[in-house]
């Protein structure tokens, strides 16, 4: 029996995405990237005008509104439909105003509790796969099978150089690595759910994998008795 929810986590560029959004196909599960939540608090706070920087207002508006993440509704290229309060937002939230300011909004300590709610309401439902940087140690402690994905700082940093190159961005490579270093420092020491595997979660070690073969380790992990997997 294939586990119902799947937890992905894993430092930036490590693949979770994509692996995640493969996985999710093959399954027929809702593929559930927990930083469209916080694109859709940033999107709702834009159109009501409230100041980014006002965390105790924009903590408000995290704990109000409804947010609902599904499988797609429309065969536009979307990987999953989120609604905010019903309305769908799907390709709102990933304007560029909202790149701009949403990484703020997913720092302030109340949004993180009250949408981590909203990921376990969802979550709970099952046949999902869900990715982000703390599901298996705080969203969804008890899913069926908890993945944490991993690769050098300077494999990642590789492939987001790639990734920006080939968006036709002007960058340069000791840069990014720079900046991926940064931000592993940031998301392992942070207060608030730091990055950092479940202590049942299984390690996949992306370095020097193609997509395929990261996703061919994962079928096989997911085709397998989770149970026997822990002892």
């Amino acid at each position: 029996m294939k586990p119902s929810t799947i937890a992905i986590d894993g430092p930036s560029a490590s693949g979770k995405s994509t692996i995640g959004q493969l996985l999710a196909e093959q399954l027929s599960y809702v593929f559930f990237d927990t930083g469209v939540m916080y694109r859709a608090v940033t999107w709702e706070a834009l159109q009501r005008g409230l100041p980014i920087d006002d965390e105790g207002a924009i903590t408000r508006l995290a704990e109000q509104i409804v947010i609902d993440v599904l499988l797609p509704t429309e065969p536009d290229g979307r990987l999953c439909t989120v609604l905010i309060d019903g309305k769908d937002v799907s390709w709102d939230i990933r304007r560029r105003e909202v790149e701009k300011q949403v990484s703020p909004v997913s720092a302030y300590r109340g949004v993180r509790t009250a949408l981590t709610a909203q990921q376990r309401r969802i979550g709970l439902e099952g046949r999902i796969v869900m990715v982000g940087r703390d599901i298996g140690t705080v969203v969804l402690p008890e899913a069926d099978l908890k993945l944490y994905l991993i690769a050098s700082a300077e494999e990642r940093a590789r492939r987001r150089y790639v990734e920006k190159i080939t968006r036709g961005d002007t960058v340069a490579y000791a840069d990014v690595l720079a900046d991926m270093k940064r931000r592993d420092q940031i998301d392992s020491s942070r207060a608030v759910a730091p990055l950092r595997p479940a202590d049942d979660a299984i390690i996949v070690d992306t370095d020097g994998l193609s997509i395929e073969q990261v996703l061919e380790k994962v079928d096989q992990l997911v085709g397998t008795d989770c149970t026997s997997i822990h002892r």
